[in-house]
């Protein structure tokens, strides 16, 4: 007998719910339409066609080419090969992210070190290289992409 009594309060409050909704949609101004709006037909920013430029509007560096992303990824591969795992732009991305926790972190090398630990894992290691090896990738991003961070 309890059982049906809760059945039908909710049966009953779900049923003002529904009539709470129908009677907003008579009442409330007609949305927009998110495809046809102005803000819909705006041209992309220059930072999401530049990301050398929205990398340089957070305060972190242009990504290496050349030499500059070369020394990054032969010093890395010294460090070991398992580091880039044949992902160089992977690599690359997460050495500019590296600069940037050097950038929010100036001085906490220990906290530096650590989140160079927990960003830079692979299939073989998805936790993470370990505390000198993060340390040494820390040094080549910080020597090689950032050098005055």
């Amino acid at each position: 007998m309890r059982t049906h009594h809760t059945a039908i309060t909710l049966l009953a409050a779900a049923g003002l719910l529904a009539l709470t909704g129908c009677s907003e949609a008579v009442t409330s101004k007609p949305k927009t339409d998110p495809i046809n709006s102005p803000s819909a037909n705006a041209p992309a920013t220059t930072t999401s066609a530049d990301p050398d430029a929205a990398r340089a509007a957070a305060g972190l560096p242009p990504e290496p080419k050349g030499a500059q992303r070369k020394a990054f990824l032969d010093g890395l591969n010294a460090i070991d090969k398992d580091i880039v795992h044949g992902k160089d732009d992977k690599a690359i991305s997460r050495g500019i992210d590296t600069c940037g926790t050097v950038k929010n972190h100036p001085g906490d090398l220990a906290k530096q070190v650590e989140q160079t630990n927990k960003r830079w894992t692979s299939p073989t290691h998805p936790d993470g290289h370990g505390q000198t090896k993060a340390a040494q990738i820390l040094a080549v991003s910080q020597a090689t992409i950032c050098p005055t961070f």
